[in-house]
C-alpha cells in the first residue's frame, strides 16, 4: 500500500505516518518513507510519501499512490498526479465545490479516482470546540469510514492509544471516531 500524505505545517502528517507506521508493524510488515518538510514551520507545504509492504525506494512515483491523505484541499489538488488510476483521495475540504471544477472532475473520472471529501474544520468546530489540533487523527478515522487504505478503524485506535500524549488519548479516540462517522461513502 502507497500512500502520500499532504498539508499544511502543523497539522500532524508526520504523526499520521508515525501512526501508519506503527499499524504496518504491528502486522509484521515492512515500512519505508519519507518527508518532505518544505516551509512547514511558516504554514508551508508538507508532504510525507509512506509504503506499507515490501518497497525498496521511499518515495511514491506519480501515478503510483493507492491514496491520498489530504489535510488541505488545495494541497489535495497539488498532489492528485501521486495517485495511481483507480486511487482513492481522503480530503479535508472546507469548501466542497471545488469538486465542481469541470475540468477536475474530467481528470477524476478519466483516472476512476474516488474522493472522500471530509468537512473536518466544521466538525472539530461542532464537536471539539474548534481544536483543530485533531484534524490528523480525525483524517486517519475518515480514511477507515471511506474503506479504503487498508487499514482498520481498531487498527487506527490502537496506534493512536500507543503514540498520542497520554493527557491527549480521550480526545484523539474522540476524533478519530468523529472522522469514521464524518466520511462521506
Amino acid at each position: 500500500m502507497q500512500y502520500v500524505i499532504v498539508g499544511i505545517g502543523g497539522q500532524g502528517i508526520l504523526f499520521s505516518s508515525r501512526v501508519l507506521g506503527h499499524i504496518a508493524l504491528s502486522r509484521g510488515e515492512g515500512v519505508i518513507g519519507s518527508e518532505v518538510h518544505g516551509m512547514a514551520q511558516r504554514g508551508g507545504s508538507v508532504i510525507s510519501h509512506f509504503k506499507m509492504g515490501d518497497h525498496l525506494s521511499p518515495l511514491v512515483k506519480a501515478g503510483d499512490a493507492d491514496v491520498l491523505l489530504a489535510f488541505d484541499q488545495n494541497e489535495a489538488v497539488r498532489n492528485l498526479h501521486f495517485l495511481k488510476q483507480g486511487g482513492s483521495a481522503v480530503v479535508n475540504t472546507h469548501d466542497p465545490s471545488f469538486l465542481e471544477n469541470p475540468s477536475l472532475g474530467k481528470w477524476l473520472a478519466e483516472r476512476k479516482v474516488q474522493v472522500y471529501p471530509v468537512k473536518g474544520y466544521d466538525i472539530l468546530k461542532a464537536e471539539m470546540g474548534g481544536r483543530f489540533l485533531f484534524l490528523n487523527v480525525l483524517i486517519l478515522g475518515a480514511l477507515c469510514g471511506a474503506g479504503v487504505g487498508n487499514v482498520t478503524i481498531e487498527e487506527v485506535r490502537e496506534a493512536v492509544k500507543a503514540l498520542a500524549p497520554s493527557k491527549f488519548v480521550d480526545d484523539n479516540l474522540k476524533a478519530v471516531d468523529l472522522g469514521y462517522a464524518g466520511t462521506h461513502r
